[in-house]
């Protein structure tokens, strides 16, 4: 194993990746129906996974999170689990999450110290998502992209950005000090 891979996979940085994992869990089911898509917490927790533990490890998280949802355990919005539900009309946002978290968390990584860059590039990787998410929900529900837009995504952009500000405010911080105590990578940005 390279010193690169070791530095990546320390115990340490593997718990505190599990950690995040159990906190996306956590807090993805609780969700507020609205419409075929419901207001969830699991973005909000992305959000926080990729800030504070970079792409790496907040991808990582993410990527356990699915993982445990696809075998059944009901960590999706709602309390529900199964493939049913990763590859239902609302998957495509769940898929969506994994190019959030890479795009979201290299641009963090490289501008953490700089809130605004930061909260742009929590935009831009919720864009894609959205992308993903409304292109899977008018292919699965038949509706077309505008009816699917109204459903998925306008909606939820005051939420997310809300999300998305709460993040950036308290995210140095909590970044900061797991970097100084050698839980997460680099010190990115300097």
């Amino acid at each position: 194993m390279t010193e690169t891979m070791r530095s990546r996979l320390s115990v340490r940085k593997m718990a505190v990746t599990a950690v995040m994992a159990a906190v996306i869990c956590v807090l993805g089911p609780l969700s507020i129906p609205i419409g075929p898509v419901p207001v969830s917490l699991t973005n909000l927790a992305i959000y926080i996974a990729v800030y504070v533990l970079g792409a790496f490890q907040g991808t990582l998280s993410l990527l356990i999170y699915l993982l445990i949802g696809l075998a059944g355990l009901p960590v999706f919005s709602g309390f529900a689990g199964g493939p049913e539900k990763l590859f239902g009309p609302t998957g495509g946002y769940l898929i969506g999450f994994i190019p959030l978290a890479v795009i979201s968390g290299l641009l963090v990584e490289r501008y953490a110290e700089k809130r605004l860059i930061s909260f742009f590039a929590l935009v831009l990787g919720t864009a894609v998502c959205y992308a993903f998410g409304t292109l899977w929900l008018s292919y699965q529900s038949g509706l077309d992209l505008r009816a699917a837009l109204f459903a998925g995504v306008i909606p939820f952009i005051p939420v997310d950005l809300v999300k998305i500000v709460l993040v950036t405010g308290f995210g140095p911080r909590v970044r900061k000090r797991l970097l100084q105590a050698g839980l997460t990578g680099r010190n990115y940005g300097r």
